[in-house]
Order: structure tokens, then sequence, then C-alpha cells
């Protein structure tokens, strides 16, 4: 891949000034191979492979970033969903904590793949890991789970979102010291990608290979920057700017992933352009929506702008990447995204708009602090909204939804780093117990049937 000397200071200028950085590599592994008939030996085998294979990421991580001049935020781990590994165990939370020590040693920042794939059913071990849920985040401090509980092809599994909305306020209990940080390390999917390097959902997919690198870039700051030298641009004017904007982060993310993977010794898997905001001033998807002319992000017109913001980001995109996976678009956190906060705390945006925005974003409802004493089942039913969005749609959408214990709408809740810090949002007070109690599977939509 050759760069000329423009596009070299152009990226340049984008790191210094805009905070253009590759948010993560992520190495995948498969672990599959490492079950066996006791749950100890699993996870020596486990641990035994993470070192082995993973040993150089960090190292080569920093040396990109040294020889390079490339900020990478995060070097993380995902593995195959634990529940295909755990076999007849009672208590998986084992598991949790011998990825939670492979990853501290190594070095690495996060570590997904404590997870389970139930949206046609459960089995026993899928069972047992997700009642393991909450032990397992509240006892370390860098493993992530998920749970996908529904796709387009199956529908939704809704004793899984029942169980799921109860594990959330158990995993939110467990971590009341910390406002239920917890629950900001697990994600409810439908339609969950097996190639995602962002946490807290990333797993190695039971379709991969034994290893790949997978990159995830970000660059809110530099696409909004495009934006403010444009301020009378026509919407097809934009487009055009943000998808060249896109093209020339993506060709960066796939520089680096590309020399990673050589590295490592393994395969380049893909690379993920989404746009994921930070805490941090001038790192905020709500800020390039508002630089589109809205007042402040969730008033009328929001969802409009950002659906024109994902499809040029991944237009531009597809373009500069050979293997562009995960999710690739934009992502709308709210913690993570001080724009967003701004919007909450002036009260432009509630739950409502942000669900109507996921129809046309990356993900989903993510990282949405809500009162401590929301019920189980609430939290359910906005569980099976967000399901049913991704399911009729056929694209990914999620859930990270942080009940903050002893606090209420209004109140503030603060979970640290990259994390950030959100204030508590309102949700609906009507009862949604009777339609969550009903149990069984919502089924796939009539266009699932297609071969």
């Amino acid at each position: 891949m050759l760069f000329t000397p423009f596009e070299i200071k152009e990226t340049v200028d984008m790191f210094l000034r805009y905070r253009l950085d590759i948010r993560a590599i992520t190495l995948g592994v498969s672990i599959m191979d490492c079950a066996s008939s006791s749950g100890e030996e699993t996870r020596r085998r486990i641990r035994e492979k993470l070192l082995r294979v993973a040993s150089p990421l960090v190292r080569v991580g920093r040396e990109i970033e040294t020889e390079y001049g490339i900020p990478i935020i995060n070097k993380r781990l995902a593995v195959s969903p634990v529940s295909l590994v755990a076999g007849g165990e009672e208590d998986c939370a084992p598991f949790a904590r011998t990825l939670d020590e492979a990853a501290k040693e190594l070095g690495v920042d996060f570590v997904g793949g404590f997870s389970a794939l139930v949206q046609k059913g459960f089995s026993e071990s899928d069972l047992r890991l997700v009642s393991s849920i909450p032990e397992a985040l509240s006892s370390t401090s860098r493993v992530c789970a998920s749970v996908n509980a529904a796709a387009s092809r199956s529908g939704i599994n809704m004793d899984a979102v029942r169980r799921m909305g109860e594990i959330i306020r158990e995993t939110a209990a467990k971590t009341a010291d910390r406002d239920g940080v917890g629950c900001a390390k697990l994600v409810v999917f439908c339609n969950a990608p097996e190639d995602n390097p962002f946490m807290a959902g990333a797993f190695h997919g039971p379709g991969e290979g034994e290893a790949c690198l997978n990159v995830g870039v970000s660059g809110p700051g530099v696409v909004k920057a495009a934006l403010e030298r444009h301020r009378d641009a026509s919407f097809d004017e934009m487009a055009d700017i943000i998808k060249k904007t896109a093209f020339k982060i993506t060709r960066m993310g796939q520089l680096v992933g590309m020399e990673a993977a050589r590295r490592l010794g393994v395969p380049f898997g893909i690379l993920d352009l989404s746009l994921a905001p930070t805490p941090e001033v001038g790192d905020s998807v709500a800020r390039i929506l508002e630089e589109m002319g809205l007042e402040a992000a969730g008033t009328h017109g929001t969802t409009a702008a950002l659906a024109m913001l994902t499809d040029m980001v991944k237009k531009g995109g597809v373009m500069a990447s050979t293997h562009v996976g995960g999710f690739s678009g934009a992502f709308i956190p709210v913690s993570e995204d001080e724009g967003m906060v701004a919007a909450v705390r002036s009260g432009a945006i509630g739950i409502d708009k942000l669900e109507a925005m996921t129809s046309v974003c990356s993900v989903g409802l993510d990282m949405i602090a809500i009162p401590g004493d929301t019920p189980a089942s609430t939290i359910s039913a906005i569980i099976a909204d967000e399901m049913a969005i991704g399911m009729v749609n056929n694209k990914t959408t999620a859930c990270r939804l942080i009940p903050v214990p002893g606090k209420k709408a209004g109140d503030w809740a603060e979970f640290g780093g990259l994390l950030g810090g959100a204030p508590v949002m309102p949700v609906n007070r009507a009862g949604s117990g009777a339609f969550i109690a009903r149990g069984g599977r919502i089924p796939a939509p009539i266009h699932s049937f297609r071969n």
C-alpha cells in the first residue's frame, strides 16, 4: 500500500489535531481445541494457548505505535464463546477468572468471549454460563460478556431476553459500589457479528479460523473538522466530504492491521471502520450531528443526519479495505460521548429517541445509565424492542444498559476511563411484566425465508 507525501502529512495532522487513532487491535483466538472432560484441565489449556499465541500482541502494538506514530488505544483479545467449551461445569465464573488472569499477564486491556449464542434456545452449558455472568463480571476487571438473544433468521428468544433483564439487575447489584460498572462489560445482541474488534461484544466466532487480527479505527474529530471547513455545503456535498474522509481514515487502519497481522504471524481478519467516540472533548459523534446543522443531538432531524453519516462512513470505508466487517458505521454510546452526555443533560435526547436512532446506526442502546430500581421486566422489554429493530431490519443491534444501584433519574453515574460517566436517564414507568412473562420465541419475520 503506497501513500503520497501529502497523504502522510494530512494523516499526521489528523493525529495531532483531531484525535484520530486506532481504537483497538483485537487478536481473535479459537479455544475450541481446549475443551476436555475436566473444567480445570480446559482452563489450563485455555491459559497456555492464550499465553503462547498472544504473547507478542502488546509488544507488536507498541512497536507499530513507535515506528508509524499512530496511537493504538487498546490491545485486546477475543476468544471463542466460552459456553461452547465449558462443558458440564455448573459454575462458569472460574473460566472468566482464567481469562482475566491471562489478560493481566499479557498486558491486554480487555478480553471478550464470555459469551453464549442463544437466539433459538438454551443448551445446558448456555444456561450455566448466563447464570454465571454476575459473578464473572464482578470478580474480574478485564473480562467482557455477551449474549446473542435474537437473529433475523431465527427470531427473538424471549426466554433469553427475560433472563438477561434479571442478569443485568444481578450484575449491577454485585458491582453496586462502582455504580453497577459490571453491566458496562455486558452486551445483549441481535445478529451479533463474529468478527467484532470492539468491546464489550467481541468474541471469536465459531466460523472463524484458528486466529486472526481485527482492527477498529475511529475518527469522529476528523469528520467533524472536515465538515467545519464546509459549513455552507449541501447534503450532497456534505455526504461526499464524509465519504472521502472515511476513506482516508480506513486506509490508515488497513495499513496498521496488515502490518500487525504480519508481525503476529496470523491472518488479517477485518477492519471495523466505525466512528467510536470517547468521553474526551473533540471525539464525539453527537458533535458531528450538530455540525450538520442540528442545535442539539436528539432534536428532530437527528435520525436522518445519523443515517447519512453511517452510510457515508461505510461507502468510504469499503473502497479503502477489502475486508470490512464488525459493525462499521457510527456508535452512539451515551457515557462514552461527551456530546451525548450534554444532550441528555439538556433534555434534547431520551431513550425513545436513542431507540429510533439505532435503526440507522451501527449498533444499539449503548452505555445507558438507568434508575437502579428499574424492574428486570422493564429492562427485558427495552432489550426486546432493540432486538426487534435488529431482527426486522436485518442488522446488528444491541443493548448495554446499566441500572445504577441507589440512583434515580438525573443523578450522575461514573464508570471511569474510556467508559466515561453519564446522567441516569428516566425510563417509562408503565409496566411490561405480563408481556415479558409469556416466554417462548417471537418468530422470524417473513423476509428471513431467503435461500
